[in-house]
């Protein structure tokens, strides 16, 4: 398997205070990864890791196949980054501003047209950018990130402070890249809701350290969901359906069953009317994948 991005117990420390501590991160080339984490879990200071901007205080970092350290500036050829707000000159239009990096980095013309149409701001090119909507901006600084052609993208929180409607453009913008340009994607964010609609995989971190890694399938996997039942006589009920070995919890007038699938709900009904027990209501409970973040984040926080 090819990864682009792979991390062996990274760890930095300021001082007493631990921001990263042991983290092993994996991006799998073509992923959206979705670094998910409370403000000041330390995604940010891994991602300044990532560009070079800090030193590990251990560990090492892997990107493309090759070590930081050593071929730093390699690396970083390839990467395109948005780190906080997007630095532009508000005075100049959004293609002036495309020219200015053009010229550092040294790329031909013709990928200022390309940037441009790829986050959809032809139509402004030409206009000032102080009188840019917050996510006309944000779209402007990931036109900046991608003048380079890089193979790996990173974004460090690109929907902060935007409306909904800018929130939207971002995403469907973050989405296209994999499949269009065969750009890999690590995007941060404290909000699970944003990730949960753009990423591929989910690594989750809290106090500096990875709590869970794994393609979003496998965290709605984790999500599950149960299968309440009112009687009127739960105790009762329980003691009859755990005698018939299944898996089964009671609270109040209502009993759970821990296992959900059609024939499970029918078998239990089933076994309850036979013992002449009145079924007053029969619920689906799911559990969202913010409930899973929030309980993951706060179990970790208790340790």
């Amino acid at each position: 398997m090819e990864y682009i991005v792979k991390t062996s117990n990274l760890s930095k420390h300021f001082g007493k205070e631990v921001a990263v501590e042991g983290l092993n991160m994996n991006i799998k080339k073509g992923d959206i990864y979705g670094f998910l984490g409370p403000n000041g879990a330390g995604k940010t200071t891994t991602i300044r890791m990532l560009l070079g901007l800090m030193k590990p205080a251990s560990g090492s970092i892997h990107i493309f196949g090759q070590d930081i350290k050593q071929h730093r500036k390699n690396i970083l050829a390839r990467v395109g980054s948005l780190v906080e707000n997007p630095s532009y000159y508000p005075h100049l239009t959004a293609y002036e501003n495309l020219e200015a990096l053009r010229k550092i980095i040294g790329v031909p013309k013709k990928r200022i047209y390309e940037v441009v149409e790829t986050v959809r701001l032809t139509e402004v090119a030409d206009k000032k950018v102080k009188g840019f909507s917050l996510g006309m901006k944000q779209r402007l600084g990931i036109a900046m990130s991608l003048l380079n052609q890089p193979q790996l993208l990173i974004l460090d929180e690109p929907m902060n402070g935007l409306d909904p409607s800018g929130i939207i453009e971002i995403r469907e913008l973050i989405k296209r890249l994999p499949e269009e340009f065969g750009i890999t994607v690590l995007v941060s964010s404290h909000l699970l809701s944003e990730i949960d609609q753009m990423a591929t995989t989910v690594g989750i971190v809290t106090k500096g350290k990875m709590i869970f890694q794994d393609s979003i399938e496998a965290m709605r996997t984790l999500a599950g969901h149960t299968i309440s039942i009112q009687v009127n006589h739960a105790e009762q009920a329980w003691r009859l359906l755990l005698a018939k070995g299944m898996k089964v919890e009671h609270e109040n007038d209502f009993i759970t069953l821990q296992e959900s699938s059609n024939e499970m709900v029918a078998e239990t009904v089933r076994l309850l009317v036979q013992a002449n027990l009145s079924i007053y209501r029969v619920e689906e409970e799911k559990r969202s994948l913010e409930d899973i973040f929030l309980s993951m984040t706060r179990e970790d926080s208790a340790v």
